[in-house]
C-alpha cells in the first residue's frame, strides 16, 4: 500500500515506463517488418505471441536479478576490452539484426519473394516465431538492464514492463498495417533495424550510442516518409478529380 501512496514511487512507475515504451520501438519495428513477410491472419498471430514472449521473457528477467547482475561480470578481455556475457548477447543480437535487415533489404531491391508459393506456410510461421524469440530476448535483457538501474523496486518494474507492453500490442498492428500497405516505409524500417544492431554491437564492445540520437534519427526520418505517403495520397486524389 505504501507504494500506491508514494508520489516518489508514481514519479518513478512513469519515468520507467515512458523509458520501457521508448526502448520498446525497437521491437514494434522488428516485429512490423518480420510479419510483414506472412500471410495477415497468421502475421496477427505472431505479433501477439511475439509481444507475449516479450513480456515473459522481461518478467523472467526480472526474477532473476541476481543472476541478471551477475551477466554484467567481466568473462574475458579482447583487447583491454572487457566482455560480459551482457555484452556478447548484446553483440550476437545486433549481428543478427544487422544480418537479418540486410537480407530483407537484398531481396526487396532484387524483388525476390523470401517465401514460394509451394513453400509450407506452417514453416515460414515457425521461423518468423523463432526470429522473433531471438530479438525478444536480447531487446528484453537490454530493456530490463535499463530499469534496474532506475529502480529497485520489483513492483515498479514489473508493472512498468506490463504497461509498455500494452502499448506495444496496441500500435504494433497500426505499425504493420502502415508498413505493409506503403512498401517504401519497409526499407525505412530495415533500415533503422541496421541502426539499431550496429547500436547494440556498438554497446557490446564498450562504444556506447547514445540512444536520444538514434531515435531521434528515426522519428525524423519518420517524419519525412510520412510527409512523402502523405504527398503521394494527395498526388493521386488530384489525378482521380
Amino acid at each position: 500500500m505504501e507504494l500506491f501512496t508514494s508520489a516518489e514511487a508514481w514519479a518513478a512507475l512513469l519515468t520507467l515506463t515512458a523509458l520501457e515504451i521508448v526502448l520498446g520501438i525497437d521491437n514494434v519495428i522488428f516485429l512490423s517488418v518480420i510479419v510483414s513477410r506472412i500471410p495477415p491472419a497468421q502475421a496477427k498471430r505472431a505479433r501477439q505471441i511475439g509481444l507475449f514472449l516479450a513480456l515473459v521473457f522481461r518478467i523472467i528477467l526480472l526474477s532473476l536479478l541476481v543472476w541478471l547482475i551477475g551477466l554484467t561480470e567481466p568473462v574475458f578481455t579482447v583487447k583491454s576490452v572487457a566482455l560480459s556475457w551482457r555484452d556478447i548477447i548484446l553483440i550476437g543480437g545486433g549481428l543478427f539484426l544487422i544480418a537479418k535487415a540486410t537480407h530483407e533489404i537484398h531481396a526487396e531491391v532484387e524483388a525476390q519473394e523470401v517465401e514460394s508459393d509451394a513453400a509450407p506456410k506452417a514453416s515460414a510461421f515457425f521461423w518468423v516465431i523463432v526470429q522473433i524469440i531471438v530479438i525478444d530476448m536480447v531487446f528484453s535483457l537490454d530493456s530490463i538492464i535499463t530499469a534496474i538501474g532506475m529502480s529497485q523496486q520489483l513492483e515498479i518494474m514489473i508493472a512498468a514492463v506490463v504497461i509498455a507492453c500494452v502499448v506495444m500490442y496496441a500500435s504494433s498492428g497500426p505499425v504493420a498495417r502502415f508498413v505493409a500497405n506503403h512498401p517504401t516505409t519497409k526499407m525505412l524500417a530495415l533500415a533503422f533495424l541496421v541502426l539499431i544492431g550496429v547500436a547494440l554491437v556498438a554497446d557490446g564492445f564498450k562504444f556506447h550510442i547514445p540512444r536520444g540520437y538514434i531515435y531521434f534519427a528515426i522519428a525524423f526520418s519518420a517524419a519525412v516518409e510520412l510527409f512523402n505517403v502523405l504527398a503521394k495520397r494527395n498526388r493521386k486524389r488530384a489525378v482521380r478529380s
